[in-house]
């Protein structure tokens, strides 16, 4: 079985999909301890380093080391930098000050067969330095390639071509030291996308403010709810649990909150409720608190049934809304969208916290994730470059 080790490694979307494809996850590194305490929930066999990248030791390895060759390494790091990035002279400027460094630091101590970072599709356009001519690709590129690894190829992949309900664009870089592997992308095999109806299959319609039907599944099932409850096919930590409902809890939203969302028609979000309204209708909206003072633009998009969702992203309880229902999405609903098998455990953290950088709410975390069936296809690719 070939062995991977996660880095930036959030609640576990990646570590999940390639149990699935079996792949075994045998180290972790994550900093924020509400996602360990989820990764550890669902995948207590893995050892998770709770560590500030930039602190991590091969010394925190070695007990894996030791037991295993490691194959793959995953990295979803983020991509701002932590230190001089704002100068707008080079001279100041240190690659090893990104936090993307911190994977070659390690790779090049463990010295895997595949590296896979992925990104926001973003990251394409993001300047090294700002102000400046090159771009944080092209020093990653580099990086690699000094410390072996100068077999690359570079693709943006689009999660709804793999069977996740949801329009999510990622980039990958995926980098070998061995020329004669043959690297390539998974391929899509999704030409009907999966909908956000399909997605929330037997998930009971439970109004805003009320907790009804909570545990209990409606029956319904679609070919996607039916594979999130496959529990052979996740291969999860899951024995001796009972098949309940979980995290299906309704938000609660204050009463001129419920109106606005009535204001909004599936496909449509908050900017849409200010402009097909007069100014003098707005200002009364405004006046009953139903509108706020601004509209932004990625707020209150009502998902449309028959379509997959936009993005879920860590604001996902502020940027979406029910198709049907006026209210936003519950944590099971987001973690639908987000491909999460119906028995992961979202253990750690608060439902709902401000963003704070050290704690992460349920929301968060799987707005940050990677999909897992996006994982899962990723990971049956790297078996046959590998095997």
């Amino acid at each position: 079985m070939l062995k991977h080790i996660d880095f930036f490694s959030g609640p576990g979307g990646i570590c999940t999909g390639f149990n699935a494809a079996g792949i075994q996850t045998v180290a972790a590194v994550e900093k924020v301890e509400s996602c360990v305490e989820t990764y550890l929930a669902n995948h207590p066999q893995v050892n998770v380093i709770h560590k500030d990248i930039r602190e991590v030791m091969l010394s925190d390895l070695e007990s894996t080391l030791l037991a295993h060759k490691i194959d793959i390494i995953t990295s979803g790091m983020p991509c701002e930098t932590f230190s001089t990035a704002g100068s707008k002279s080079r001279s100041f400027y240190d690659h090893r000050q990104q936090l993307y460094y911190e994977t070659i630091r390690l790779a090049d101590l463990i010295k895997p067969r595949l590296i896979l970072f992925e990104n926001v599709v973003g990251i394409l356009s993001k300047k090294t330095v700002k102000g400046g001519d090159r771009l944080i690709i092209e020093d990653i590129i580099d990086d690699l390639a000094e410390i072996g690894y100068t077999h690359a190829i570079q693709v943006v992949l689009d999660s709804t071509d793999f069977g996740v309900p949801q329009k999510r664009k990622r980039y990958f870089i995926l980098a070998t030291r061995e020329d004669e592997l043959q690297l390539a992308p998974p391929v899509g095999t999704h030409k009907n996308p999966v909908t956000v109806k399909d997605a929330f299959y037997g998930l009971p319609l439970n109004d805003a403010n009320t907790k009804d039907n909570y545990g209990t599944y409606t029956g319904e099932e679609s070919v996607y709810s039916k594979l999130l409850k496959d529990r052979v096919f996740w291969g999860l930590n899951t024995k001796g649990k009972k098949k309940a409902l979980t995290y299906h809890d309704a938000p609660n939203h204050r009463k001129p909150t419920l109106e606005r969302f009535k204001l909004i028609s599936p496909g449509e979000n908050l900017k849409d409720a200010f402009t097909k309204h007069s100014e003098e209708q707005v200002s009364k909206l405004q006046e009953q608190k139903i509108l706020p003072k601004k509209w932004f633009i990625q707020r209150n998009m009502r998902l449309v049934e028959s379509l997959p969702s936009k993005t879920v992203t860590s604001h996902c309880l502020d940027e979406l809304v029910h198709p049907i229902l006026n209210r936003a999405l519950t944590v099971r609903e987001c973690a639908r969208l987000q491909s999460f098998p119906d028995d992961y455990n979202f253990a750690g953290g608060p439902f709902i916290c401000p963003h704070m950088y050290e704690m992460q709410d349920k929301y968060e975390q799987i707005g940050d994730a990677v999909p897992p069936l996006l994982a899962y296809a990723w990971a049956n690719k790297i078996k046959e470059i590998l095997e």
